[in-house]
């Protein structure tokens, strides 16, 4: 049995029809023989986001015909964007018990996803010993009761445990390279993005990551391949694509929340980039995600999905 994903919607990200409209959702799936959720995901166009999926109990089937194999305990999966979804238990196991965390990655995490090892597209990494898997067992654990929790800037505490998991999969990878990006651009990076609505100078980022503002930005442009300012604008447009699609907000709250304080400029910006205007955007999104329902209705499901899952 199997379950191709449909524009059918509904709250509950363990079953067929969730829309994963976030930066992150995280959860563990049960899956025993005939029980509920003893089915094959079928997403044939993959998802906008990652998915990262760790076996911890049972065994899993990926894929069917010549492309299919197993994973077992300890092995690390990492599914790109928009690369085929096809996996369930495997009918030689009785069970599959797997923790997953779905994102949308930051910028500077490219490094970090480019698995060495993988199978048809699919990143893999087997964890050599116990101990190891009960490390990122407890990880993605946190991942998912920090992202569920409710508290204020819960999401960006799970994109920081998110963070720390994808670095020690590097760490664990034999074939991942020796030197990544330099730690006070990561820092940069992540003092921007916690700070987009301000208008931060550079010379104030550099003294947060205690280089000259010279030398910040040509270790930025060097190891980003863009200059701050411009950086900084795609992370801005980023947030507000998100909060278009899922929140109810105003155009004008979404521009302040982003860093525009004058919703024409806001909006001019957007289009430049985007190529529609964010009221064109947030229709259109509604009618992909929803289709025959209205921006209104869509919403409030969303603003009841996202409420259940904090519960």
């Amino acid at each position: 049995m199997y379950h191709r994903m449909t524009h059918e919607t509904q709250s509950n990200p363990l079953l067929p029809g969730y829309m994963f409209n976030a930066y992150l959702v995280a959860g563990l799936t049960p899956i025993i023989a005939g029980g509920p959720l003893d089915f094959f995901i079928d997403r044939p166009d993959g998802m906008k986001g990652f998915i990262l999926n760790l076996t911890i109990k049972g065994q899993g089937k990926i894929f069917e015909g010549d492309r299919s194999f197993v994973c077992n305990p300890g092995d690390l999966l990492l599914f790109p964007p928009k690369s085929a979804h096809y996996y369930g238990r495997s009918p030689d196991s009785d069970c599959w018990y797997h923790r997953w965390v779905y994102f949308r990655p930051r910028a500077y995490w490219a490094d970090w996803l480019e698995w060495h090892s993988k199978i048809h597209d699919v990143g893999r990494l087997s964890l050599g010993n116990d101990n190891l898997l009960t490390e990122f067992d407890r990880l993605l654990a946190n991942i998912e009761q920090t992202q569920r929790s409710g508290r204020r800037f819960s999401e960006e505490l799970g994109m920081n445990l998110l963070e720390r998991l994808l670095l020690r999969a590097m760490e664990e990878d034999p074939q991942s390279p020796s030197k990544i990006m330099d730690p006070r651009i990561i820092e940069a990076c992540q003092f921007i993005t916690g700070n987009l609505s301000g208008e931060l100078r550079i010379d104030e980022v550099a003294r947060h990551v205690c280089l000259s503002p010279s030398r910040l930005a040509h270790l930025f442009r060097e190891q980003v391949g863009i200059n701050i300012l411009r950086w900084r604008e795609d992370q801005r447009v980023i947030r507000a694509k998100l909060l278009l699609q899922t929140t109810q907000e105003s155009i004008a709250t979404i521009g302040r929340v982003v860093g525009y304080d004058d919703q024409l400029y806001f909006s001019r910006v957007f289009r430049k980039r985007v190529g529609v205007s964010p009221s064109d955007f947030r229709r259109r999104s509604s009618e992909i995600n929803y289709p025959g329902r209205s921006i209104q209705a869509a919403n409030n499901w969303q603003l009841q999905s996202e409420k259940a899952i904090g519960e």
